[in-house]
């Protein structure tokens, strides 16, 4: 395990993913531990996906019985676990209001946006959304209001806000990485006020050194993933430090399958190294932004 102090967040992915490769080894399942631990199945569910924390007490007899003994990794374990209980200001994401409308792994995301070391976006259709600014969110998700409840077109703006503030609050501190198809880039959410606005945030972090922004242009050469938009959020340096998460309209999902998330990180990497490079795509967004403020007119369907 990364040695250091870390969040309670990040103690407790550790330790349920380290408890669930360690179970995993030793062939034992679910049930087996819950068995054997005396616990009830739901209990062994909930510490390995992270919806509760283990006791240390807990945690020395579970690591027994799956035979890890090593006397680092122990206290390394002990340490995290004691960690993850620390107890915090329950985090805006949990609260009654965003949980009825934002699923699990979503939540999730939000919680690790908040640890990154590096975050990397792929995206072919829009923005993706901590980078949103509240009139372009405003005016995506109008587009498919009559197909959401109410009150989930004003619990996911009121969300998508927050987290536009928190990522921009700790741009600097953190690599930010955002792969944009070119579409992205023409497509006028909000009509040309909105999105020049939109535009000029981009090519502000990017001129001031706080992301790096590439373009996948139209061209039958450039190389493109298999895939739909998708997040990888870097927690820590060591190979189980990187998550995914993805989304079709329909489900979402947060992957941390190792072999997923890189998988997922080299095809980031491969298009990355192949398209345009930054100080082009600066110019493309500069010149959109111009072309934009030269007509202030919004595009019918849009608006």
């Amino acid at each position: 395990m990364t040695e250091g102090v870390v969040s309670p967040n990040v103690a407790r992915r550790r330790v349920r993913l380290a408890l669930r490769e360690a179970r995993e080894t030793a062939g034992h399942t679910q049930l087996q531990v819950a068995e054997e631990m005396e616990w009830s199945l739901s209990k062994v569910i909930r510490i390995e996906n992270g919806d509760v924390t283990i006791a240390p007490n807990d945690l020395r007899a579970l690591l027994t019985y799956l035979g890890i003994k090593d006397k680092a990794t122990v206290a390394a374990m002990l340490t995290d676990a004691k960690i993850s209980r620390t107890r915090s200001t329950k985090p805006w994401w949990q609260d009654s209001k965003y949980r009825t409308f934002l699923s699990d792994s979503l939540r999730k995301l939000i919680e690790y946006e908040a640890e990154a070391l590096a975050i990397r976006y792929y995206n072919v259709h829009f923005l993706p959304g901590p980078l949103q600014t509240p009139a372009y969110a405003e005016s995506l998700l109008s587009m498919w209001a009559e197909e959401m409840p109410d009150g989930q077109i004003d619990a996911r703006l009121e969300a998508r806000r927050l987290r536009h503030e928190a990522l921009l609050s700790r741009v600097g501190k953190f690599d930010l990485f955002l792969l944009l198809d070119q579409s992205v880039l023409l497509r006028p959410i909000g009509g040309n006020v909105i999105f020049a606005d939109q535009l000029r945030l981009l090519h502000e972090l990017a001129t001031a050194g706080q992301a790096r922004i590439r373009m996948i242009p139209f061209d039958p050469v450039t190389p493109l993933t298999n895939n739909a938009s998708f997040d990888l959020v870097t927690l820590s340096d060591d190979d189980g430090g990187l998550l995914l998460y993805r989304e079709n309209g329909l489900s979402d999902e947060l992957v941390e399958d190792k072999e997923s998330t890189a998988r997922h990180r080299a095809r980031f990497d491969k298009v990355w190294n192949a398209v345009t490079d930054e100080a082009a795509t600066m110019e493309f967004i500069a010149g959109r932004i111009r072309a934009l403020e030269a007509n202030h007119s919004s595009r019918p369907g849009y608006a």
